[in-house]
């Protein structure tokens, strides 16, 4: 188990995509997105392997929930700045995690 105080260190905001493209490179299927998280943060790359359930044009204005607070990550040639947070399906392949209706970009999950 972790504490709470653990817990508080994660940091997940809510955020819209605004941009999505194809990333050949990734190992797996994946698209690049452009987060935006508001003012305070601002805008985040993420790569995500979610090209099962999402075309590209249904993840634009997609607000979503991600972790902002972890290190970058480069996947090929390409650096991820958050994670985008979803799960499984019966079949492995990811849904994301999104709000019920829609918040200000950068809210934080509590």
């Amino acid at each position: 188990m972790i504490s709470w105080e653990e817990f508080e260190k994660v940091d997940i905001r809510t955020g819209t995509i605004i941009e999505v493209a194809a990333f050949p490179k990734a190992r797996n299927p994946s698209w690049q997105l452009k987060i935006d998280f508001g003012k305070d943060l601002g805008i985040k790359n993420s790569s995500a392997q979610i090209t099962y359930h999402y075309k590209k044009e249904e993840l634009l204005g997609r607000q979503v929930l991600a972790v902002v607070n972890f290190p970058p990550k480069q996947i090929a040639n390409f650096f991820s700045e958050c994670l985008v947070l979803g799960v499984a399906d019966l079949n492995g392949e990811i849904i994301l995690l999104s709000t019920e209706t829609k918040v200000e970009n950068g809210e934080q999950v509590r």
